[in-house]
C-alpha cells in the first residue's frame, strides 16, 4: 500500500468507478499538458509523465535533435545537445531530448482546467466499461428495481447503472410502482 495520497486518491478513485487506475493517471498527465499550454502559450512540443516515487506529474519540454534547427520551440542541434550531455555521449539528428519545466507556475485556473479533463476521462472510461458490459445484452431480459417515473418512461436500476424502460416497451396490462 502507498503512502503517497495522490496514489491512493487514483487508488480510490479507479475503484470507485470501476476502471483501470492507469486511465486516471494519463487523464492527469493529458490534462497537466492542455493546462500547460494555455498558461505557457507555447508551441513547444509538451510531455507530462506521472511520478510515482514522488507522487507528482512532471512536465517535460520535448525536442528533437537534428542538424539545422529550423523551429527552437521544437527542435536543438546536435551540437547544443552534446553541450548538454558532453562530447562522448550518444548523439544523432532524429533522436529527442526532454527538457524538465516547472509546473510552479500552473495556478487556479490551469488546476480547474485539469479538473476537468481528469473528470472528461473518467466519464469516458466509465462510459465505455458500461457499454463494454453490457452491449451484448441488447434484447435479453433483465430484472431491475424501479427507481422513478420521467414523463411515461420508466428509470430502472441495473445494479451499478439505470436503464431506460420507454412506455412504448411497457406492458399495459401490468402497472409499476417505485420499489418494484
Amino acid at each position: 500500500m502507498s503512502t503517497n495520497p495522490l496514489l491512493q486518491t487514483i487508488d480510490a478513485l479507479a475503484k470507485e468507478k470501476g476502471i483501470d487506475p492507469h486511465i486516471v493517471i494519463e487523464a492527469m498527465e493529458e490534462a497537466v499538458v492542455t493546462a500547460s499550454r494555455k498558461v505557457f502559450k507555447t508551441n513547444e512540443a509538451l510531455k507530462a509523465k506521472f511520478n510515482p516515487e514522488i507522487g507528482q506529474v512532471e512536465l517535460f519540454a520535448v525536442k528533437t535533435i537534428v542538424d539545422a534547427v529550423t523551429d527552437p520551440d521544437t527542435e536543438i542541434s546536435v551540437a547544443e545537445a552534446r553541450e548538454i550531455y558532453g562530447e562522448d555521449a550518444e548523439v544523432e539528428a532524429g533522436y529527442q531530448i526532454e527538457f524538465p519545466k516547472s509546473t510552479e507556475a500552473l495556478g487556479r485556473i490551469a488546476a480547474q482546467a485539469a479538473k476537468q479533463v481528469i473528470f472528461q476521462k473518467v466519464r469516458e472510461a466509465e462510459r465505455e466499461n458500461v457499454y463494454a458490459e453490457y452491449h451484448q445484452r441488447v434484447g435479453e431480459v433483465m430484472s431491475g428495481l424501479v427507481k422513478r417515473f420521467e414523463q411515461g418512461d420508466i428509470i430502472v436500476e441495473l445494479g451499478r447503472i439505470e436503464a431506460i424502460l420507454p412506455r412504448k416497451e411497457q406492458s399495459r396490462a401490468e402497472s409499476y410502482a417505485q420499489g418494484d
